[in-house]
């Protein structure tokens, strides 16, 4: 059989396309330009940008041969490159149209839980409008509506509540809704079952798992799975978490994807909690408390590595970004009598003054590349070259700047070693 999958890349659709691979079925994995190394597993790989993939004929060339589609696809908020209407609703309508052109009847297609009761943001409101627009066509779908999903994959909410369990204190943000959070093997093995072409079609199921917890069990449940000691709970003020969104939401807005933006504060005030008898009877899973799944799953030096980097990067990042920002900003301001010194120390004479102004902007324009997403990557590598730079043009030019008290070139490797953490935590997926 051949499965197209979409999303291919992410928490769910990698899943799902590991576990229809290993029942022996042909898998086209659909991935976001730039993203084809992340989806792995072998099989035919496809760039596609959904938000873009408005028109049918969009679809049509990848759909030969194709039984069955999985659509995993999903965005938390608009961003640059983010488009929830076009990855939730326009993208997914110009598929379910070209299977429906294409001959492909079964489309199993991933909503969310809750968003036939309550849209708060454009999340639920597109999720929903993908809904109805499958539900609007002649073919055999399925409409999976999960809660928070839990995975050993290291994405979304798995990372977020991971990165929080390893903190000494737990900030719990205001207004945070019941959780009956679900564990990505059940969500796995529901596509497995649906996939089939004689399955159970024009459907609509909630899919969570058997307990209702609040944020601060999930939590918890994972401190205790990690080994680490229950945590005191500091309960964050509505304006200081007011401010931590909307400064996620300029994160988000110079390309990277903090999981507390506004989105989410809208969203989980709301709560994930639904009826999931009809999956349970007519999938027969008996999904398993988040406690006895991860007793079942041992802890990994990795797992503990991990959560504690998580919260550290964005740190890791604001510093870095600050620090070539800032010290440009110095050399251009109260620093620039020193910069010019120095540089007559080392004989750049009348060169002394454009020479402080060049490194400063090339340190701003560092800074700045750093902080931005696409172009963190190069901001990184540049500052490396720089600090070498620095770093050999001292040692020629003026080398009793090792032995200064100070140390300004003995700092220049452990400004290094962060960069090269940078580099190394910088991809998400």
């Amino acid at each position: 059989m051949r499965v197209l999958v979409v999303g291919a890349s992410g928490l769910i659709g990698s899943a799902v396309c590991a576990k229809l691979s290993e029942r022996g079925m042909t898998i086209v994995r659909v991935v976001r330009p730039g993203s084809t190394l992340a989806s792995g597993g072998g099989g035919e790989v496809v760039e596609i940008d959904l938000a873009r993939a408005v028109e049918p004929a969009d679809w049509l060339p990848h759909l030969s041969g194709v039984a069955t589609v999985v659509n995993c696809a999903g965005t938390l908020q608009d961003g640059p490159g983010e488009s929830t209407s076009g990855v939730h609703a326009r993208g997914p309508s110009a598929l379910f149209k070209a299977c429906e052109q294409a001959g492909v009847r079964r489309v199993i297609h991933f909503s969310a839980m809750g968003v036939e009761k309550e849209q708060p943001s454009s999340f639920s409101q597109t999720k929903l409008e993908g809904d109805r627009a499958l539900m609007a066509r002649d073919l055999d779908w399925v409409i999976l509506r999960p809660s928070v999903v839990l995975g050993p994959g290291a994405f979304g909410a798995s990372a977020l509540f991971r990165g929080l369990a390893a903190l000494p204190v737990l900030p719990l943000m205001p207004k945070t809704g019941p959780l009956q959070v679900v564990r990505l093997e059940d969500v796995v093995r529901t596509v497995e079952i649906f996939v089939s072409p004689d399955a159970p079609e024009r459907l609509v199921l909630e899919i969570a798992g058997p307990e209702v917890l609040s944020f601060e069990d999930v939590v918890g449940t994972y401190r205790r799975w990690l080994g680490f000691r229950a945590a005191r709970v500091i309960r964050i003020p509505i304006l200081l978490a007011d401010l931590i969104y909307r400064f996620s939401d300029l994160a988000g807005a110079m390309g990277w994807r903090p999981p507390t933006r506004s989105t989410a504060q809208k969203e989980i005030a709301r709560g994930a909690v639904g009826d999931i008898q009809p999956w349970l009877e007519t999938t027969q899973i008996q999904p398993l408390a988040l406690s006895e799944a991860l007793a079942r799953t041992p802890v990994s030096v990795q797992e503990r590595w991990f959560a504690k980097l998580y919260l550290l990067k964005p740190v890791i990042f604001i510093i870095l970004s600050l620090f070539w920002i800032g010290t440009g900003i110095v050399s251009l301001t109260s620093g620039y009598g020193i910069g010019v010194d120095l540089m007559q120390r080392a004989g750049a004479d009348i060169l002394a003054g454009p020479s402080v102004v060049a490194g400063a902007l090339a340190d701003i324009l560092v800074g700045l590349a750093i902080a931005v997403r696409r172009t963190s990557r190069i901001g990184l590598y540049g500052a490396i070259c720089l600090s070498l730079f620095y770093a050999l043009a001292g040692t020629v030019l003026l080398p009793e700047l090792w032995s200064e008290p100070l140390g300004p070139l003995m700092k220049i490797w452990p400004i290094l070693a962060l960069h090269l953490v940078a580099l190394a935590i910088l991809k998400e997926r």
